[in-house]
């Protein structure tokens, strides 16, 4: 039975997009899918124990939350937290010995082998980047080989985000170092400017040297968006009018630091772009909230005057108090629209689609003997 490791060149790269897209396009073939994420590093108490919080969300996008095999534990038999990490330090891990992780990895391969029993394809998905968990014997290479010796076609698919530029030099590393088991590379969140060269020159390069490249999927706003209840509440801040408009989604931002003629040409080529601005900043904010943006994020924890709350309330606009400066919370947006979790059904539905239309699942499914 076939089975499909989904990994990373870095961490935030889309593993839980693609896990969750193969999936629905392989149960829409008519296969019964198993899914797992052997180490879990986002630790959440449960009923029945410690559980790993991305994995509950993908066995619920795929519909396998009532399937009896799939229990948390079973899902995720190794999950990271800080007392963990310190008894590796120390090395308490049980049955911890060398590269291989000793029991640890044994006891993901068993956990593995329970679930593919019926499947007819298991989906195993990585956590952090290919590399993570070598302290513990329980990094993505490492599994990879443990889950391949144990019978039966096993690959994985390496999922490279675009970052300034793609990892080339560590998908080469990458496919010598998994001796013949990866099944191809994903190129993901490639901007429009750079889709030609990726295409015209990156993939076929890759292809040259053995790599197969299975997908080239372009920058989707949506996927990066947050709304503007969820920003509010990773801003630490307070949403103080348009309460009923906390669903619009923010996928961009812009700072209102600069004059309101500049601010203006800037601002009409940002669609859904949030605007950080200091409290005191009238014009700008009046600006903004004229030309419909998502949100205002006002910074210094200084509230806007009543001409400001009004207008907002009748354009249906909320504004964000925070404390911090508009430096400091312009680049914890920065990190919250590069870092947000694929969380809401229209995430998981465009995901899907992005991974229908853009990936060469034919191509995969050959590799996999499906």
């Amino acid at each position: 039975m076939p089975g499909l490791y989904i990994g990373s060149t870095s961490g935030y790269s889309g593993k839980n997009t693609i896990t969750v897209g193969l999936g629905l396009a392989f149960q829409k073939a008519g296969l019964k899918i198993g899914y797992m994420k052997p180490v879990g590093a986002m630790p959440v108490e449960t009923d029945t124990g410690l559980a790993d919080e991305d994995a509950l969300f993908v066995r619920a996008a795929l519909g396998l939350e009532d399937d009896p095999a799939h229990t948390s534990t079973a899902m995720t038999p190794v999950v990271v937290t800080h007392d963990f990490k310190m008894d590796a330090f120390e090395g308490r891990l049980a049955g911890m010995s060398g590269e291989g992780g000793g029991g640890l990895a044994a006891q993901v391969a068993t956990a593995y082998q329970g679930l593919e029993k019926g499947r007819d394809i298991m989906l195993v998905a990585g956590s952090g980047s290919m590399y993570s968990g070598k302290y513990s014997g329980l990094d993505a290479v490492s599994l990879v080989k443990t889950l391949a010796a144990s019978g039966g076609t096993f690959k994985a698919l390496v999922i490279d985000r675009f970052e300034k530029e793609l990892n080339y030099d560590l998908l080469l590393m990458l496919s010598e170092q998994m001796q013949g088991n990866l099944a191809g590379v994903v190129l993901n969140d490639v901007p429009p400017t750079f889709l030609e060269e990726v295409s015209g020159h990156l993939a076929p390069f890759l292809e040259s040297r053995g790599i197969p490249v299975l997908g080239i999927l372009p920058r989707d706003p949506l996927m990066g968006s947050i709304t503007v209840g969820d920003l509010a509440t990773r801003l630490g801040g307070k949403v103080i009018s348009a309460h009923h408009r906390t669903d619009r989604v923010v996928s961009q931002f812009l700072i209102g630091t600069m004059q309101v003629e500049n601010f203006m040409l800037h601002f009409r080529k940002k669609k859904n772009a949030a605007v950080i601005v200091g409290g005191d900043r009238s014009d700008v904010q009046l600006v903004a909230l004229e030309g419909d943006c998502p949100c205002l994020v006002l910074t210094g924890n200084l509230y806007p005057n009543d001409v400001i709350l009004t207008r907002s309330e009748v354009l249906e606009t909320s504004i964000i108090i925070v404390r911090e400066d508009t430096f400091t919370v312009a680049k914890k947006m920065e990190n919250l629209l590069m870092r947000h979790k694929m969380r809401d059904a229209v995430k998981v539905r465009q995901g899907a689609d992005l991974v229908a239309k853009h990936l060469r699942l034919d191509t995969l499914r050959a590799s996999l003997g499906i």
